[in-house]
């Protein structure tokens, strides 16, 4: 006699859920999603301590000052009982250092070349939240880089991938191109199982940095790390890293470029994150051209606009002074009676080393 058909058990409510989110943030173009219970381990927040300990820091101030809000979500907003953590791949379809390789054009991070990922990922958490409120109930909260929210641990205990020796979240799908966002819930979703770190005896991130930015696999003194320096660093870089920029004019993305992992990531979707042929391998004698104008126009809803013209200049001259291409000495000499003491600084800097002998 046969037994009756085997079925299998009911989900859980909060498998549910997760299972309806996640088929939703795939709908929204998401290519990464997990959960998290709202707590950091002891280990990342004794890290967090001594990075701001070490002054590792530099200028960004905000991370000391709401540190006990992003060592605890729950210290952020009491209520939250889950994180949902989302990545959106932005892996370009090329080589990304291939603009290394042109002295006389500036090269953009790869995030950077077209629409500002904060508002692109905002836009989509904020449908992905609706739905989450109005199907499942709750209340809930999104974030994107800008609040003091840890995203790359966070994003490792919901097993979207694991902090690299690089300190930047590594996928076995999409390598180190993802961008992250979160949604904090005050919904019990239960958590995902947290990703084994994969790099083994890689050190590829940590060897080919031009600036020694790694005191140690895992950790990043942000004083050293270009991406920090042609961003985040309001006055003159230090002249013993100047060079070491080369042609870098916003971010860098050599250590993720690296990454043997991002052999298996596809080129991303998002059509607003694909690269814009105008920001692909700009000319530098163009650029150091730019009034305030024409910097905001070229930069319309890019994330390179927030630095501003003047900080953006003085990162172009300095590409111009690494170039040794005589004839952007001109562009140079443009702007050595520029009213900014750090851009004319910098014109003075890029002008010296094109006339150097050794030029």
């Amino acid at each position: 006699m046969r037994g009756r058909p085997r079925h299998p058990p009911p989900l859980a409510p909060d498998a549910v859920a997760r299972s309806a989110i996640s088929a939703r943030a795939a709908a929204l173009g998401f290519d990464a999603v997990g959960f998290a219970r709202p707590s950091l381990s002891a280990e990342t927040r004794e890290h967090l301590v001594e990075f701001l300990a070490a002054g590792r820091h530099g200028e960004m101030g905000w991370l000391a000052a709401r540190s006990t809000q992003r060592a605890a979500p729950s210290a952020l907003w009491p209520e939250v009982r889950s994180v949902i953590a989302l990545g959106l791949s932005y892996a370009p379809a090329g080589d990304a250092l291939a603009t290394l390789a042109q002295p006389a054009c500036g090269n953009l991070s790869v995030y950077a070349r077209h629409r500002d990922y904060h508002d692109i990922i905002k836009g989509k958490l904020k449908h992905l939240a609706q739905f989450i409120v109005s199907h499942l109930g709750g209340a809930v909260k999104v974030f994107v880089d800008t609040a003091p929210v840890m995203e790359k641990p966070l994003a490792h205990h919901a097993g979207l991938g694991w902090q690299g020796k690089h300190s930047n979240l590594v996928s076995r799908r999409h390598g180190s191109w993802l961008l992250l966002g979160e949604i904090f819930s005050t919904l019990d979703l239960g958590d995902s199982s947290p990703h084994a770190d994969r790099c083994g005896r890689c050190s590829r991130c940590l060897d080919i940095c031009p600036t020694a930015a790694f005191p140690a696999p895992y950790q990043l003194d942000a004083r050293r790390c270009i991406s920090y320096l042609t961003i985040e660093h309001h006055g003159p870089v230090d002249v013993e890293l100047r060079e070491k920029l080369g042609n870098r004019i916003f971010g860098c993305d050599d250590c993720l470029a690296v990454c043997p992992w991002n052999r298996f990531a596809q080129a991303g979707r998002e059509a607003k994150l694909h690269a814009r042929a105008a920001l692909m391998a700009p000319a530098l004698r163009d650029l150091a051209a730019l009034d305030d104008a024409a910097f905001r126009a070229l930069f319309a809803g890019s994330p390179v606009k927030r630095i501003g013209r003047n900080r953006f200049l003085r990162n172009v001259l300095y590409a111009i002074g690494n170039s040794a291409q005589a004839d952007l000495l001109p562009a140079a000499a443009a702007c050595l009676e520029e009213a900014d003491p750090v851009v004319a600084d910098a014109a003075r800097w890029a002008v010296s080393r094109l006339t150097a002998p050794s030029a």
